[in-house]
């Protein structure tokens, strides 16, 4: 999620001030109040009905976050609430560290994407390096299917050192608790507790849709501990809302390289930015989405999405709600919806990508 600098100021009424600072209080008060009384007993109410679904959905075995919420600012990743890390083979006594600089860390391939490389489609380029031409060889419509073993997504496909990574809320809770954030641990247990499940349950369809609920429920205490110490700094006259010596462009490096790691709610988000002359020469973004629903890289490994449906039992071909929820598990954001067209612009259909249990 993004946002835009506002100033505080608690006696001015085009500023967050007193008053529209009591009111996100009492907004922050009912929406933790509905998470304890509704959704997580719901969610555990609905649960052991598809306990099934705990050998179902499970995908690929690692699981990438970037870390987020600072309790004592960005460069202190040690006291994120969201702990940095990436966790391989589904092996929770083990957090290897994540670096988004590293150059043989996060690199984008195209082997199946509408996009073209200089130094050839096989090669995969670390943001920093990243290149984005388009290259459509795709079919002109009408078509019956698109030939997966050539070029056939827009999505580039991301990996983390080779690996095929989950982001999201169940890659979050899963490093955390590998982690041993003490929060996370305890809110993951106690969950697995009402359910009378080992951990191994996290990974598969139930485990990430009841992996979103416990991060909820986490984020909605965290937001008034957050709201309080606002509260206390802005008492103590700290009404800041950005770093002034670090505004003015005369400050600003000739030449820089950065990227900015954080966690959106579908999952690891970062963009990367190339500084020359003090003029931006390239800039690159990876998106938990393309994590997630990326195309197959060059050799082959399948990405989150797709992994997950192997194996998926349907009931009903023409109505494959299995297959629904799995993809909604990870709360899907390539579109709100798909609306299909001939090629007169006639309606064929259409198909909701809402979230669901």
């Amino acid at each position: 999620m993004g946002g835009v600098p506002c100033a505080l100021n608690i006696n001015e009424a085009n500023a967050i001030n007193a008053e529209r600072l009591a009111y996100v209080g009492r907004l922050f008060e009912e929406g933790a109040r509905f998470v304890e009384q509704v959704y997580l007993p719901d969610l555990l109410a609905v649960a052991p009905y598809y306990l099934d679904w705990t050998g179902i959905g499970g995908g690929v075995s690692n699981y990438l976050c970037y870390g987020d919420l600072p309790t004592n600012g960005f460069a202190d990743v040690a006291r994120f609430k969201f702990p940095r890390g990436a966790v391989l083979d589904r092996d929770l006594s083990k957090v290897h560290p994540v670096d988004p600089r590293e150059p043989e860390g996060v690199q984008e391939s195209i082997a199946h994407s509408w996009y073209s490389y200089r130094g050839g489609d096989d090669k995969a380029l670390h943001p920093w390096d990243g290149e984005t031409k388009f290259n459509f060889t795709g079919p002109k419509p009408p078509y019956d299917n698109l030939n997966v073993d050539g070029k056939y997504s827009w999505l580039k496909t991301p990996r983390w050192k080779g690996h095929a990574m989950e982001v999201g809320p169940l890659a979050r809770m899963l490093v955390g608790y590998a982690a041993g954030q003490q929060e996370i641990k305890e809110a993951v247990t106690e969950t697995l507790a009402a359910l009378k499940a080992p951990a191994t349950v996290l990974f598969s369809t139930l485990g990430r849709t009841a992996a979103r609920g416990i991060e909820t429920r986490l984020i909605a205490r965290w937001a008034m501990e957050f709201y309080g110490q606002l509260l206390a700094n802005i008492r103590n006259g700290d009404s800041r809302t950005f770093t002034k010596e670090k505004w003015e462009p005369s400050t600003w490096p000739a030449e820089a390289r950065g990227v900015g790691p954080s966690e959106a709610p579908r999952g690891a988000l970062a963009h990367w930015i190339v500084i020359k002359d003090k003029k931006i020469e390239n800039y690159q973004l990876v998106v938990p989405s393309t994590w997630n629903a990326s195309p197959r890289d060059a050799k082959g490994q399948r990405s989150p999405y797709e992994a997950s449906l192997i194996g998926t039992p349907v009931h009903d071909p023409t109505k494959p709600l299995e297959i629904l929820r799995t993809v909604h598990s990870f709360d899907p954001c390539l579109a709100c919806a798909v609306h299909l067209y001939d090629d007169q612009g006639g309606k064929v259909g259409e198909a909701s990508t809402s979230p669901a249990v």
